[in-house]
């Protein structure tokens, strides 16, 4: 990679050297390298995680489905359970707030043969979730998450099962030591840690200090989460932090060749430099044709709307490219639009770590009345809190 794309933070950071990290081993599962792409909502469907496949081996996880609906048998959450031709390990984000739906779930997708792998998230911030005791909210209540992930592991039998959760509700209510310890002890294969509280969201920068110290309270392998941007990151959070594999979330949004770059380290390679205008538009090109097969041409093009943002930030000219590709309702107009690119544009280096994804600021955490007054009750949240935000 040419000098001018390696960002000060990662200038000197060297590739990794011969033997220094090894394969990501989730119960009977081996990953190299040790990448991990996380579950995000309307983003991680079977055509992203083909396209990021394409690019890089890792662990593609699917988008988050909820326990209830799939044990109740809508649909819909049976089509987000199901996988592309191919696809393996096949490893899904599940959702639940009661033990009884999330062991009842899991029972299903081992029974039925769907899945090598249940993640569980116990991250998402959202304001809507966490004040109907859902979410980020069920770490706060150890016996709760204990009854729950128990129930999981139970049903699982052979398939292994993971868990992720934020630092906590905010710094003075902090749970992610005894969360990783429910994980241990309840027969957890993994646990991934975001290193913010639920109350940073997604702003400032991520604490990987707080994954050390995890790392350091558990024998299971620990995965962090949190600023991976550009490939030397996930060097320095595993060599910072002494974890055992990396989260990637909104640092492939618009770079699925990310991945790729994540390879090249790992194998002890510099990165490439990152794509002129003309291959980001093919890239563009091939994700929504995928999404035009999985669910039809009019309902993929709204949905890849949100990823022409993410694709060209930076670009000379993307304000404008943007506007006209926001007005899309066939794969022959994104066609006619990128056809007449700069196609030799360079990748604009001030987009290297542009954050992409959720928006920046904090909040003040919304919980249900009384949700401290005793924090061992492990009485489940009501159905309201199984809402199908994913988010961590």
């Amino acid at each position: 990679m040419d000098a001018t794309y390696q960002s000060a933070v990662n200038r000197d950071v060297p590739p990794a050297r011969d033997g220094e990290f090894s394969p990501l081993r989730i119960g009977p599962l081996e990953v190299w390298p040790p990448v991990v792409l996380a579950p995000m909502a309307g983003v991680t469907n079977f055509p992203f995680r083909a396209l990021c496949r394409r690019f890089g081996a890792g662990l593609y996880v699917s988008e988050m489905i909820t326990a209830r609906p799939l044990v109740e048998g809508r649909d819909k959450t049976l089509r987000l359970a199901d996988f592309g031709p191919g696809e393996h390990p096949r490893s899904l984000q599940l959702y639940g707030v009661d033990p009884h739906y999330v062991g009842e779930a899991v029972k299903r997708l081992v029974g039925e043969g769907r899945v090598d792998h249940i993640d569980m998230n116990f991250g998402c911030p959202v304001r809507k979730v966490t004040r109907k005791g859902g979410g980020a909210a069920i770490p706060v209540k150890p016996n709760l998450l204990r009854s729950i992930v128990e129930a999981a592991v139970k049903g699982a039998g052979e398939v292994p099962v993971t868990i992720k959760f934020r630092m906590g509700i905010h710094d003075g209510l902090l749970t992610y030591l005894d969360a990783g310890r429910v994980g241990e002890d309840a027969g957890c294969a993994a646990v991934g840690l975001h290193a913010r509280t639920a109350a940073q969201l997604y702003d400032g920068e991520a604490r990987w200090d707080a994954i050390a110290e995890l790392k350091s309270r558990l024998r299971i392998p620990v995965l962090g989460n949190g600023d991976i941007w550009e490939a030397e990151d996930a060097l320095r959070m595993m060599r910072t932090t002494g974890c055992d594999g990396v989260i990637v979330g909104r640092g492939c949004l618009g770079r699925p060749w990310l991945f790729r770059d994540l390879a090249a380290v790992f194998g002890g390679r510099a990165p490439d430099n990152p794509p002129a205008l003309g291959e980001v538009v093919d890239v563009m090109t091939e994700h929504a044709r995928l999404l035009c097969e999985w669910i039809g041409e009019g309902p993929a093009m709204r949905a890849f709307r949100r990823h022409t943002s993410w694709y060209t930030k930076g670009f000379r000219g993307s304000a404008e490219l943007r506007e006209r590709m926001m007005k899309i309702t066939t794969l022959a107009d994104l066609q006619e639009i990128v056809a007449v690119v700069d196609r030799a544009q360079p990748f604009p280096v001030s987009a290297m770590r542009v954050p992409r994804g959720k928006a920046s600021g904090t909040q003040d955490v919304s919980l249900p009345e009384g949700y401290l007054d005793d924090r061992l009750d492990a009485t489940p949240p009501s159905e309201d809190a199984e809402d199908a935000f994913s988010g961590g």
